[in-house]
């Protein structure tokens, strides 16, 4: 049965295709090599005026789609970013035209190491080649031109959809007028580096990994990707948040101590770790999470130079429980473009969720992007 939108929601949408790159003119890669043909997914919500000045990016994080908002025929939830992208929202579909659309490496539409390679009519596996965060930019900015927009009036995305903000803005600032980078890091650090360097071992050291070649032999490394999104998930909530949830509760079918599922919050990590396998692919969680690891635009030689000739609006968002990408992380944002002359508003969010504030409607975080947005439509139509 159909699902029914409910208010403010942009309704039932459709998750678009389109070639980018092609096998004669493919993508040039940040570390060399090619990669081509690249597909993208994405789709689009509300219209794009006729002077093409009210386009806004949306950059997913690191397990998300271009389903950003409204909803599929049939789909039980609506995309991830929907209690912020719609009519009335903070991203008011009826004055914005908003574009989301899937990585590269990603597995949800977008050409990715689960891709079939022409050159060899197979999966590409490990033979996919290493992306950077330049690498996820370049294909965003093929896709806005293809739109018919060559600048935009704001970019913004949390976690790793902030940091393809920051590399964007950094690099091309006469593209992006405004900057929202939220709950994001400018460079890892060595315990971020270990999360991710854990769910990528328990992913490849699961026997069905088979080299990365699972999809050929028809297995998937399920055990591996379940625990690498259960350790995961941990890092995006708070310690509050866990305890107000679940407390030490123990699991309803629970029959006497063991070690299986003896407590709630083992139950939801399990359902989590589960519900993960239906939707993301193991490889893309590898090529991904190394795109993060990498990142460090800052200790590039003249990283700030094109932002100081033409100054880009920013935005950095932090929330006050999250421990993945902490407030830390954002300050040091700031305190960078700041030194490079460049208009940043910055505001730290309370919330008790962690992480993953960034998806949820806490009202003092959209009341933030809601000001800074309207401020930047105004300043266009003056």
């Amino acid at each position: 049965m159909a699902q029914t939108p409910e208010a403010g929601s942009v309704g039932s949408v459709v998750t678009s295709t389109v070639r980018l790159f092609t096998a004669e003119e493919p993508l040039q890669l940040e570390q060399g090599g090619t990669l081509g043909p690249v597909d993208v997914a994405y789709e689009t919500y509300g219209t794009l005026s006729p002077r093409a000045d009210n386009a806004v990016f949306v950059c997913h994080a690191l397990t998300g789609d271009a389903h950003a908002a409204g909803y599929h025929e049939g789909a039980k939830r609506p995309g991830w970013w929907d209690n912020l992208i719609g009519p009335g929202k903070p991203l008011d579909t009826d004055r914005f035209f908003v574009i989301s659309a899937n990585l590269i490496g990603g597995c949800q539409g977008s050409t990715g190491p689960s891709s079939v390679d022409p050159a060899t009519d197979e999966v590409y596996g490990l033979d996919f080649p290493l992306l950077r965060m330049r690498d996820l930019v370049a294909v965003h900015r093929a896709l806005t031109r293809h739109l018919g927009v060559h600048r935009l009036l704001a970019a913004l995305g949390g976690s790793l959809g902030g940091m393809q903000v920051l590399q964007w803005a950094l690099d091309y600032p006469d593209e992006v007028a405004n900057a929202l980078v939220i709950a994001a890091s400018s460079r890892l650090t060595a315990q971020n580096i270990a999360f991710s360097a854990v769910a990528r071992r328990a992913i490849m050291a699961d026997p069905r990994f088979a080299s990365g070649r699972y999809a050929a032999e028809g297995v998937n490394p399920d055990t591996g990707l379940s625990i690498a999104r259960m350790m995961a998930h941990i890092t995006y909530l708070s310690e509050d948040a866990l305890t107000e949830k679940f407390g030490r509760q123990p699991h309803p079918e629970r029959r006497e101590p063991g070690f299986g599922i003896d407590f709630a919050v083992e139950s939801y990590l399990d359902h989590q770790g589960q519900a993960f396998l239906e939707r993301f692919d193991a490889l893309s969680y590898l090529y991904l999470t190394r795109v993060m690891d990498y990142f460090d635009p800052f200790a590039e030689p003249g990283a700030l130079d094109a932002v100081r000739a033409s100054p880009v609006n920013w935005l950095v968002l932090s929330f006050a429980t999250d421990w993945r990408f902490g407030t830390d992380h954002s300050r040091r944002i700031v305190r960078t473009l700041e030194r490079a002359g460049q208009p940043v508003s910055f505001r730290e969010i309370p919330s008790t969720w962690g992480h993953d504030s960034f998806l949820l409607a806490v009202e003092p975080y959209h009341a933030t992007l809601r000001a800074f947005l309207d401020r930047a439509l105004a300043e266009v139509a003056r």
